[in-house]
């Protein structure tokens, strides 16, 4: 079976470092890979690639939405980038405004409107993949309201931390998130 590999960033300090997904007993079939073997009186070829197991519907399910998740992660990593986890203070608030207003806000947006394109066949999958959603849509919320916080020429601490509170409530859903589509590879036999 093809190794996938993805990235799935989360906001500020959290990060989800998925790693390569591959089969439990990892192994890679060759498109054809053959031996042939000398001796003086014989010449022997032997068929020694192995066939590629047919993945199953809830497998290929899985593996298209890896594929499906790993094209959103241009707009998260750009919007995470942009503002790091930086301190809002008088003196930056600009500079966050507008990292936030131009590229923070729009590529988290994308982000997450992508994300909720994503529709996964496969029930559980698409139950674990609401919280990937949700979570992230607080984080977007969060984003908002920092945006808003530092929009006029004094910082607004309420909305400060109103946004901080969302963001914290996006990042438990998203680590409810991590634990349950990593038991899920997991029982599908693949390791991260």
């Amino acid at each position: 079976m093809k190794k996938r590999s993805w990235v799935l960033s989360i906001i500020m300090s959290f990060v989800l470092l998925g790693g390569v997904f591959a089969p439990a007993g990892s192994y890679a079939a060759a498109a054809e890979d053959t031996t042939t073997t000398y001796s003086e009186d014989n010449y022997t070829e032997v068929d020694t690639s192995e066939q590629e197991p047919i993945p199953s519907a809830e497998e290929e399910d899985f593996l298209n939405y890896l594929d499906a998740l790993d094209l959103t992660t241009v707009y998260e990593k750009k919007a995470l980038d942009s503002i790091g986890s930086t301190y809002v203070t008088s003196a930056n608030r600009k500079s966050i405004f507008l990292k936030l207003n131009n590229t923070a806000v729009p590529n988290y947006t994308k982000y997450v409107s992508m994300l909720k394109q994503i529709k996964p066949e496969n029930a559980e999958l698409k139950k674990i993949h609401a919280k990937l959603v949700k979570g992230s849509y607080a984080q977007l919320e969060g984003y908002l309201l920092f945006k808003k916080s530092v929009s006029k020429t004094k910082v607004n601490s309420a909305l400060l931390k109103q946004g901080n509170a969302k963001i914290d409530t996006g990042i438990k859903i998203l680590e409810q998130y991590k634990k349950e589509i990593q038991a899920y590879a997991q029982e599908l036999g693949y390791d991260f």
